[in-house]
């Protein structure tokens, strides 16, 4: 019998419901058991491909080419099983499903309504799909008591009911505040957060409490009787120094036992942990340390390069290095010379974006790595800027550019129109919807022998992640090649660039795809693990 988890948040947000899920899946996995995890958004955006990173954060993207939360990329991370569209929907996605059947006549003329039609579109994309799993994880985005939310809500309410007894279990996220002036941590905004759940006819089993020091045995028996769960239930979720110790910690305060005591299982074994351990020990005591420079423009926001920061931690962890990032808006190279701001740094990481703010500076960064022999990264965006740079100061072409930024008399980048998708042939416009109509998704590209990328690899046939609407212009991959910048990589048909580096250079690797998105703790990316190793060597020069 397949048994479900439902996490959900009070307080306030961004307590880290994304993570606990994760830990709390990677946790039962350890234990040996097959586990599935899928996010429920409030928002009524389709999907979050068109929002603003600045706003929602990273865009984390499938296999399949679905554009999700980043959550899903937490997932990923924590339990190295590859998330699908089929993990992440949202109101919006709900919602346009059900008007496109009810414009189609499907319902046969019945009132639509939240129930029971939207509540059973939610509850059919939970419950589908799950029969080869012990465990399905559902996290609901937002906070208990938002308007948006309510739906979720009241579908998960209505899943309790009609599973079978015993078969479903809700976790509730919340805040213990400690306030110095009265010296104690603070149970009422739980107390406060679990009655909101109650109010909608839901009884959490089992509170997850965040807080930065240990819950005292008065407040946690208080919690219990308050709030009505057992008080071995109530499981302390303390502020760690790395998300890569949150297994741990909640393996040591017994989420994992609660969770199957609460369905009555008995725990066979005990969880298999010792990677969570090796991962933590290269995490908190390593050999040495690197500074790698981030040149972006969404700087204002981490959580807009979440799978990028975390892929360089990676990194790290395969080089047994920690990995220090200096965050630098990329406009402030198009004010101000580069190198007071990368003098004495290990690496420089240009990563993915849209539009045309902070462009010109990416150029700057990109040319001073080059001309510095420092180690450069340039992903999606960052490629193409790269490509760019070399045009202009390697090619002599001065106005070399691209489509993005409007006209240009030498489109070294420009709109992808159309490309084959497997044996389909796939095309766009520029007129197209901004939604779901980039390349999105898995696919396979091939490496020249003998570059270095390949040499990263350790093979000339790879499979990476894409989500970008332009691409480097082959036009002019010989005029580029004759000074040096080498299209290491091509799509199987030789049509579109994946690649470029440039020959002669330390590292200097320019990719299309976003290969941070399937970078794990226990498997770190190789172009990420390549890309440390030659800052550590940059660290010697230093």
């Amino acid at each position: 019998m397949t048994r479900y988890v439902f996490i959900t948040g009070g307080v306030v947000s961004s307590l880290g419901k994304g993570l606990a899920s994760a830990a709390l899946a990677a946790l039962l996995q350890a234990r040996g058991y097959r586990v599935r995890l899928r996010k429920l958004d409030p928002y009524l955006n389709v999907d979050p491909g068109t929002m603003s990173p600045t706003q929602h954060g990273e865009v984390f993207v499938t296999d399949d080419g679905a554009e999700t939360d980043l959550d899903l990329g937490h997932y990923e991370r924590f339990t190295g099983l590859p998330a699908s569209r089929a993990d992440n929907v949202t109101t919006g996605r709900i919602y346009l499903d059900i008007i496109t059947k009810e414009r189609r006549g499907d319902y046969l003329g019945a009132t639509i309504q939240v129930i029971p039609h939207v509540t059973n579109a939610i509850k059919a994309f939970v419950l589908d799909g799950n029969d080869a799993y012990d465990f399905v994880l559902v996290e609901i985005g937002g906070t208990v008591g938002d308007i948006e939310g309510l739906p979720f809500f009241e579908a998960i309410r209505q899943i309790g009911q009609e599973r079978p007894r015993g078969s479903v279990c809700y976790l509730h996220l919340t805040l213990l505040p400690y306030i110095p002036s009265a010296g104690e941590l603070k149970t009422k905004p739980t107390q406060h957060s679990v009655k909101e759940l109650r109010s909608i006819g839901i009884q959490p089993d089992i509170l997850l409490c965040r807080c930065d020091r240990p819950i005292p045995v008065d407040e946690r028996r208080k919690l219990g009787l308050f709030c009505n769960v057992r008080e071995s239930a109530v499981i302390e979720a303390r502020d760690v120094d790395t998300i890569y110790a949150v297994p741990l910690s909640y393996r040591e305060a017994g989420l994992d036992r609660e969770i199957l005591a609460h369905f009555q299982m008995e725990p066979e074994s005990e969880p298999k942990l010792d990677r969570w351990q090796n991962i933590l020990e290269r995490v908190r005591n390593p050999e040495g340390e690197v500074t790698i420079a981030i040149v972006g423009k969404y700087t204002g926001l981490k959580d807009a390069y979440k799978s990028l920061t975390e892929a360089l931690t990676h990194g790290g962890i395969a080089n047994n290095v920690r990995v220090n990032l200096e965050w630098i808006e990329a406009e402030v190279f198009e004010r101000e010379d580069p190198a007071p701001f990368l003098e004495g740094l290990h690496g420089i990481l240009v990563p993915g974006g849209f539009g045309q703010r902070g462009a010109e500076g990416k150029i700057r960064a990109a040319r001073y790595a080059r001309e510095r022999n420092i180690p450069y990264f340039g992903i999606c965006f960052g490629m193409q800027m790269a490509v760019i740079e070399a045009a202009r100061s390697l090619a002599g072409i001065e106005s070399a550019n691209s489509t993005e930024f409007g006209e240009t008399r030498e489109p070294v980048v420009g709109l992808l129109t159309e490309w084959m998708r497997g044996n389909e042939l796939e095309r766009r416009a520029a007129e197209s919807d901004l939604g779901g109509t980039m390349r999105l998704g898995a696919y396979k590209a091939t490496l020249a022998e003998g570059t270095k990328i390949a040499q990263m690899y350790g093979d000339t046939e790879i499979s990476e992640r894409h989500r970008h609407r332009y691409e480097v212009n082959m036009a002019y991959r010989a005029c580029l090649e004759a000074k040096g910048l080498r299209f290491s990589g091509t799509s199987p048909d030789g049509l579109l660039p994946e690649t470029v580096e440039h020959e002669g250079h330390p590292w200097f690797i320019g990719v299309q795809f976003h290969p941070e998105l399937k970078s794990r703790p226990f498997e770190p990316h190789p172009l990420f693990k390549g890309f440390i190793a030659a800052a550590i060597e940059q660290s010697r020069l230093v």
